[in-house]
């Protein structure tokens, strides 16, 4: 039986929000500033999204580009301010200066956020290991998705870590769903359909004529059609 795949779509305000829905998204992620690869949101621009749609938004708790922590009093206060609002899932991801996983700052978040689903972003791409980084981050509370492109060049790069991750699904450490993003294309749907991915994540394949355009929903349509005209393994 085939199973739907999940189609995550990157939104930056309401109106990107009611086109990626509009077009077959099943959830988005909530973010400001591409060009610091995606910061935390306005609290009143989530508040407008979740009202003006009714799929799943994942909030991105990250304060600047790279992956170090920063200031996880302020990221703890946001997140409380976010869940305030109505946020009830979040994006974020922290390496340590040697890139592990910096498990004091993932800690601290997900004791404040009680419970919420989150998503470990592309900070795996990153990381000096990334199946013991997964391993460590195995047991936190919440957390149900890797965002990854299997390297940090995109998915052309990493394609087979994708492949090789998502055979290894249900061992520990790669209990969570894993969903493919980051210089992802329709031509690597099928293959990373027939391997088993079920989750899919884009940004700039949502828009025609780059991250200055809005989502378009004839190009998330486009992905939605793909996704389901491949069947899973």
């Amino acid at each position: 039986m085939t199973t739907r795949a999940l189609l995550e779509v990157i939104a930056l305000d309401v109106e990107d929000a009611v086109a990626a829905q509009a077009g077959g998204a099943d959830r988005l992620e909530l973010v400001t500033d591409m060009g610091a690869d995606g910061l935390t949101p306005e609290v009143g621009t989530f508040a407008e999204v979740r009202a003006a749609v009714d799929i799943p938004v994942r909030v991105m708790l990250r304060a600047a580009d790279g992956f170090a922590a920063g200031d996880v009093d302020a990221l703890v206060r946001v997140g409380c301010d976010m869940r305030d609002a109505g946020a009830d899932a979040f994006v974020f991801g922290f390496l340590d200066e040697v890139g592990g996983p910096d498990l004091g700052a993932v800690e601290r978040l997900v004791a404040r956020l009680d419970g919420c689903r989150w998503t470990f972003h592309r900070a795996v791409d990153r990381a000096a290991d990334r199946d013991a980084l997964r391993k460590q981050l195995a047991d936190q509370p919440g957390l149900d998705t890797y965002l990854t492109a299997g390297s940090a060049e995109g998915v052309d790069a990493g394609l087979p870590v994708l492949l090789a991750e998502v055979a290894r699904r249900g061992e520990p450490g790669y209990t969570q769903r894993l969903m493919a993003g980051g210089g992802l294309r329709l031509d690597h749907v099928p293959e990373l359909r027939a391997a088993g991915v079920d989750a899919f994540h884009i940004g700039g394949a949502a828009r025609r004529g780059g991250w200055s355009a809005p989502v378009a929903a004839r190009a998330v349509r486009e992905w939605r059609t793909a996704l389901d005209a491949s069947p899973d393994a």
